[in-house]
């Protein structure tokens, strides 16, 4: 009789068994790939982190007792992580989203150094004397630096009480209706942020900005339908969200006469600096329209949200 329950036992321990060593794998990759993608060496990664080549060598392997929010944090801004990446990093290794508490209390301390309000400034003027758009977020995308070409990009854009451009991008993306002038084949735009704004939540569940504009999005119809339909088969063909897909080319239109109808890349480049804050750098890369680039553009359809 006992031999019987531990061969039946058997399967299902072999299962998760099976189920561990996959999740081992998928983090190996993962930490081995970010790497190699930065052209670092373990030994490298294991100076900014503090510890031995050995001990980073066992973190890569996965050979870790627990998994702190600590050890991942610094992990990931070992590796110049974005948020995507550090949600993907604490699935795999610790199969659970990540706990912006930590976090937060962290940036809260930076952010009251004079130190730090000093490089803040200092950045911003850095800011301005780039020639393409720039702006710089928060984790419920609440725009905090643009520079002057950003906001030349905007400056016909008439006043809205909750959705201006330099306020937070999702909401005028999504709710401001003189954002289709701007934002060339809306409909694909929205579809982007809609994504955007469901990895940001996935991220940061119970930031109340976030859940206000999702809110908001349940509050239009034709939003709401393409929150919860359209946007989960939009994603499958896209494969990821507004940040996370930088080979995609949208189109947006200039008021500058001279610069027109011009294809847009939207670039994350965030240094270390900023991201310890709980910042993201975002910039407007503009690149001559290529129809092979934008096959759709003559046939698309454009709607918002007003």
């Amino acid at each position: 009789m006992h031999t019987d329950v531990r061969q039946a036992a058997r399967p299902e321990s072999t299962e998760e068994d099976l189920a561990t060593q996959m999740q081992t794998y998928r983090l190996q990759s993962f930490l081995k790939g970010r790497r190699e993608h930065l052209n670092l060496r373990q030994i490298e990664v294991a100076e900014r982190l503090d510890i031995s080549e050995r001990a980073y060598g066992n973190w890569e392997r996965g050979q870790v007792k627990e998994w702190t929010d600590e050890k991942l944090y610094a992990l990931a801004e070992a590796l110049e992580m974005s948020e995507y990446q550090i949600t993907r990093l604490f699935l795999y290794a610790a199969g659970r989203a990540p706990q912006p508490d930590l976090r937060a209390a962290f940036r809260r301390t930076q952010t009251e150094d004079p130190a730090v309000a000093s490089f803040l400034g200092d950045y911003t003027v850095m800011l301005d004397a780039l020639a393409l758009p720039t702006f710089v977020i928060d984790q419920r995308w609440d725009v905090k630096m643009t520079n002057n070409a950003y906001r030349e990009l905007f400056r016909d854009v008439k006043p809205h009480p909750t959705a201006m451009p330099c306020a937070n991008f999702l909401r005028f993306g999504l709710f401001h209706p003189d954002a289709p002038t701007v934002l060339v084949d809306h409909l694909k735009w929205q579809m982007a942020m809609l994504t955007q704004l469901s990895s940001s939540l996935e991220r940061h569940g119970e930031d109340t900005g976030l859940q206000a504009i999702r809110r908001d999005v349940y509050l239009h119809p034709a939003l709401r339908d393409a929150y919860l339909t359209d946007m989960p088969n939009w994603v499958l063909g896209s494969g990821a969200d507004l940040v996370h897909h930088e080979g995609t080319v949208r189109e947006l239109r200039h008021p500058d006469p001279s610069i027109g109808l011009q294809g847009c890349r939207l670039l994350e480049e965030t240094p270390r600096s900023l991201k310890a804050l709980g910042l993201t750098r975002l910039t407007l890369v503009l690149v001559d329209v290529d129809d092979s680039l934008v096959p759709e553009r003559h046939g698309s359809h454009q709607h918002h949200a007003a």
